[in-house]
């Protein structure tokens, strides 16, 4: 079991994509969840605005299903949780588990959280410590902090390394003036 690597204080995963390292795939993926409160949804989980959050209404484990249309390679997972805004609802043990469907899943992680605050980045690795290439990623909050019983999520990205091309090495492009021209529609 390991403990979640807490990032320094505005360790954005976007400053991450901007270093042209990996991109954002959670917009290819068919999310789902074991349950939620009304207006705390996939929406809330998936919209860029730290304020909002989904909320379990269940038993747990409490579920985010994340499924691929294909086999994709995974590097990252980034989670964003703040103990201080939401107390008993912050997850506190998470496990994450990869496979082709939920028939077949296998834990790959296990994160304990102590009273996290921003963004929680969990390296995805294959035995050869390599990115792990899966159909569904499976997120199951299996504890909460003094024992709360639903739990609150306010950002999940997942992240996918980028390929050097091998039509002609360019610098990268770092800055948001290159990033806008950098692809070719």
């Amino acid at each position: 079991m390991a403990t979640a690597a807490k990032t320094p204080a505005g360790a954005d995963p976007k400053q991450l994509e901007r270093t042209g390292s990996v991109r954002e795939i959670g917009s290819q993926a068919v999310w789902s969840l074991s349950s939620c409160k009304p207006g705390f949804g996939v929406d809330q989980l998936r919209d860029d605005n730290l304020e909002t959050y989904w909320q379990s209404d269940g038993s747990q484990p409490h579920l985010v299903n994340i499924q691929f249309r294909r086999k994709t390679t995974v590097k990252m997972l980034c989670i964003y949780a703040d103990y201080k805004s939401d107390e008993s609802y912050t997850p506190s043990k998470i496990s994450v588990r990869v496979g082709n469907n939920f028939h077949n899943l296998q834990e790959i992680r296990q994160l304990e959280m102590v009273e996290p605050s921003g963004w929680i980045h969990i390296p995805l690795c294959d035995v050869m410590k390599g990115p792990i290439r899966t159909f569904m990623i499976q997120i199951a909050v299996l504890a909460n902090h003094q024992n709360g019983r639903d739990t609150h999520m306010r950002q999940i990205k997942v992240y996918t390394p980028v390929d050097d091309s091998s039509v002609g090495k360019f610098p990268r492009c770092t800055t948001v003036d290159f990033m806008m021209y950098r692809t070719i529609r």
